[in-house]
């Protein structure tokens, strides 16, 4: 079962595809995700991108942290579907908070570059561990005009996977590792 962990929806349970290739991020690891970007205040207020967002689980505990705009962008639409509902469920207890579905590839999502206002403070990129480096390389260097001046990325893979190519425009701040899963912070650098 995953669940929101803490917040305004602390303990709502949340659904999760099923067969849709997504593998949700698991509460051990999100409460520590989650303890570090509380330590580091990145959500307060907070625009979020969750890109390859499957059931939605790290915008939505975002939301449910006080992020007040929460972009689920996954391209399987029967993931979609259920971050949708959970979006549903969880918007209802977190009216401060706006969560949009969109239902279409993270490159594509990302191509066209933000309009004004559209800037994020923090983005989650949870690809499936099957998505080369090459392709997750190319989505952060996609991801840079996205950014605001202080924004984090958070970047989860497989524990044995290499750190990523971090575009101009991204530092490495910090790499946590859980079991079978590694959770690269990355940072804008300072000007």
């Amino acid at each position: 079962m995953t669940r929101i962990i803490s917040g305004r929806a602390g303990g709502h349970r949340l659904r999760t595809p099923a067969g849709a290739g997504t593998r949700p991020t698991s509460d051990r690891v999100r409460e520590s995700l989650f303890s570090r970007l509380d330590h580091l205040d990145a959500l307060d207020g907070t625009r979020i991108l969750d890109l390859y967002a499957g059931s939605g689980a790290l915008g939505l505990e975002a939301g449910s942290r006080g992020a007040t705009d929460v972009h689920l962008v996954e391209s399987d639409r029967t993931a979609a579907a259920v971050a949708r509902a959970n979006a549903a469920t969880i918007g209802a207890v977190l009216p401060a908070t706006t969560v949009r579905v969109h239902v279409v590839p993270v490159e594509r999502f990302l191509l066209p570059g933000p309009r004004a206002g559209e800037s994020a403070g923090l983005v989650f990129l949870d690809p499936p561990y099957d998505l080369d480096e090459d392709r997750l390389a190319e989505v952060l260097a996609l991801l840079v005009a996205w950014l605001d001046a202080d924004a984090l990325v958070v970047v989860e893979r497989s524990s044995r996977a290499p750190e990523p190519r971090w575009p101009d425009g991204l530092v490495l701040l910090d790499e946590r590792r859980h079991g079978e899963t590694r959770l690269w912070f990355a940072e804008v650098p300072p000007p």
